[in-house]
């Protein structure tokens, strides 16, 4: 298993630090489109999300928060995953940016 390393989490001053990590996608009842939930930045954040596998990304915007599970920095929608091309292995290399 390959670990790398974790960029420095993004700076609450707005500073757009990026950040690596894993990502995976989930579906959220209450809210549709390009949406994401992530542990720390605030609601309604935009944030443009890198599928370092294939160069895909996409723009979402932060509505819930997670994932919770250990390695992971963002949980994307489902309509966020199939634009990133991730749907199907459900899980990707990510690089995250502020917009």
């Amino acid at each position: 298993m390959c670990m790398w390393r974790l960029a420095p989490r993004f700076a609450s001053s707005g500073a757009s630090a990026d950040q690596l990590g894993v990502a995976t996608y989930y579906h959220n009842p209450n809210h549709a489109g390009l949406i994401a939930a992530h542990l720390t930045l605030p609601f309604g954040t935009h944030v443009r999300v890198y599928n370092l596998d294939n160069g895909r990304n996409v723009i979402v915007t932060i509505v819930d928060r997670g994932p919770y599970a250990r390695g992971r920095i963002i949980d994307v929608s489902n309509v966020a995953a199939d634009a990133l091309g991730m749907r199907q292995s459900g899980v990707a290399r990510v690089r995250l940016e502020l917009e």
